[in-house]
């Protein structure tokens, strides 16, 4: 839980990386493409202390509406809106504190803590394709995926919470970055299906130090089933 950066640091982050990929518009290119992409992920903690440990994945589901634009050769960029509901599980080896707004929980040692988190994100992808092969295309992709927190709640099933507020433990703000690969399956229109895999990492810490608690960094990450379609 770890603060690594400071907020305005983040948004520069952000800010920078969005500038890069925009600045290649100017990059003779193609008209602009739109897709729908329909996400399963299972979902957890990675963290950097003993004392505080993943508890468990969590499956959940990633919505994205994307433009895609060729840039040159085989090269696109796309960038869009995603709807990400995912969660993760920790515990402490020993009892710490939890903090809910209007009061604070003390948790027992070894006790699993279920974080449940919904963020708007802005990814953004650069893509690499095959010529085509028949019917198909085969890509890879590198991203990041700016994104903010819009509701972040808690079950604690030892002292029987459920769905409660816990913005006060949670950031706000994080970026992550991804890879994806999978292929394209081209109709004889100008429709494809999509089909892929990918992984993602948030770069900052998801929850937040409080006074009387462990510092620690626990990063979410994602592996991600990829189903789409683009017209």
């Amino acid at each position: 839980m770890s603060l690594i950066t400071k907020r305005s640091g983040k948004g520069k982050t952000i800010l920078f990386f969005i500038a890069i990929l925009l600045s290649s518009g100017s990059i003779k290119a193609q008209e602009w493409r739109f897709g729908i992409l329909a996400t399963p992920v299972i979902s957890w903690f990675k963290t950097d202390i003993s004392e505080v440990k993943n508890s468990g994945a969590r499956a959940g589901f990633i919505l994205n509406a994307f433009l895609e634009k060729n840039l040159k050769d085989n090269w696109y960029f796309n960038g869009g809106l995603a709807f990400m509901n995912t969660g993760a599980r920790l515990k402490y080896t020993e009892p710490t504190y939890f903090r809910f707004p209007g009061y604070t929980s003390i948790i027992g040692a070894g006790k699993t803590i279920v974080y449940n988190m919904q963020y708007l994100s802005a990814p953004v992808e650069l893509k690499i394709k095959t010529p085509p092969s028949g019917d198909f295309v085969y890509y890879g992709g590198f991203g990041l995926d700016p994104k903010v927190m819009i509701r972040g709640t808690a079950d604690i099933p030892s002292i029987n919470i459920n769905g409660e507020n816990a913005k006060n433990e949670i950031e706000r703000f994080n970026v992550g970055y991804h890879f994806t690969g999978g292929l394209e399956y081209e109709t004889r229109g100008s429709t494809s299906f999509i089909l892929g895999i990918g992984y993602e990492s948030n770069i900052f810490d998801t929850t937040k130090d409080n006074d009387g608690q462990v510092i620690d960094r626990a990063v979410q990450k994602l592996f991600k089933f990829i189903f789409g379609i683009k017209f």
